[in-house]
């Protein structure tokens, strides 16, 4: 017996057999993703992390070293005013601002100048500027005073005194003294109290002098560095001071082998790879700073 096949066509099909058949296509046409597919899959997005991870920590150390640069040079500045507030006063004049004075101000020269605070001999607690370059307990590197004059204000009936020390302090006595000294890797200021920090993170703190040559010819003046030891008495020759700064930073910073920054004396090379505790894998930068000294004033 044999069957004859008849095709069926669409119209002769229902409207609900048609949706069965497109169901039953679609599934027929899915696929799950097998195990190799999962797992290239997992490698890449794996791989794009890593990338962006890389891309992040760079991008940290290189946000992280100019925040570490901009600090230290804010602070280097801070310390150089501090010092350079005090230096600039060394041996300027008293002014008479007397209510009779009609002509303009005078200055009374009668009136000892700032660093002549004692008639004779030398006392390093009584001169403009002094130092130590090794100073021990209750010593300092760089200490500099001048004279408290008082003024007459207008919203007092007695005279005040407008000079302040490092720490903005005033003074009752004659004189207005900065001592300076680096205690740790805290620069500490001392003046009518005790000593408070100006700035962390202070790896070096030098200081040289300016001092003039008496023994060149006549007229002819020269100037050269010396350290505070070479200075002995002649304080009163000291025609400048330079300061130098040597800062780190707070940042852990991936170096690479070689990398050094010049020390204060200008010449030996410190490699910051080398360095441990606290100063490892940070940032360091030196800061030098000069200041010249106002005339020495009449001699005594």
């Amino acid at each position: 017996m044999k069957f004859k096949m008849i095709a069926t066509s669409a119209c002769c099909v229902s409207p609900t057999r048609q949706k069965h058949l497109k169901l039953l296509t679609r599934l027929q046409a899915q696929r799950g993703a097998t195990l190799i597919e999962l797992m290239v899959g997992l490698t890449i997005g794996l791989l794009t992390i890593t990338v962006a991870l890389g891309s992040l920590m760079v991008s940290r150390s290189i946000s992280g070293t100019v925040s570490d640069t901009s600090q230290l040079q804010q602070q280097s500045a801070y310390v150089f005013r501090v010092i350079g507030q005090q230096l600039r006063q060394a041996g300027s004049l008293y002014l008479n601002l007397a209510p009779q004075q009609t002509t303009g101000i005078a200055t009374d020269i009668s009136e000892r100048v700032t660093l002549e605070t004692k008639t004779s001999g030398f006392d390093p607690a009584q001169h403009t500027i002094s130092g130590m370059d090794a100073p021990g307990e209750g010593e300092y590197k760089l200490s500099m005073g001048y004279r408290n004059y008082t003024e007459q204000l207008y919203t007092s009936a007695d005279a005040e005194s407008l000079q302040r020390n490092c720490l903005g302090q005033q003074n009752s006595g004659a004189l207005i003294q900065s001592n300076f000294v680096l205690e740790g890797t805290e620069l500490r200021c001392a003046g009518s109290d005790a000593a408070q920090p100006v700035a962390e993170n202070v790896a070096a703190f030098e200081v040289r002098y300016l001092l003039q040559d008496t023994t060149t010819t006549p007229g002819n003046p020269q100037i050269k560095y010396t350290d505070a030891a070479t200075v002995g008495t002649n304080w009163n020759r000291v025609q400048g001071v330079e300061v130098c700064l040597v800062l780190y930073g707070t940042e852990s910073i991936d170096m690479p082998a070689g990398s050094s920054y010049t020390d204060c004396d200008g010449s030996t090379q410190v490699d910051m790879t080398t360095l441990t505790g606290k100063r490892a894998k940070r940032l360091h930068m030196a800061f030098r700073n000069v200041y010249q000294l106002r005339s020495q004033g009449r001699p005594t």
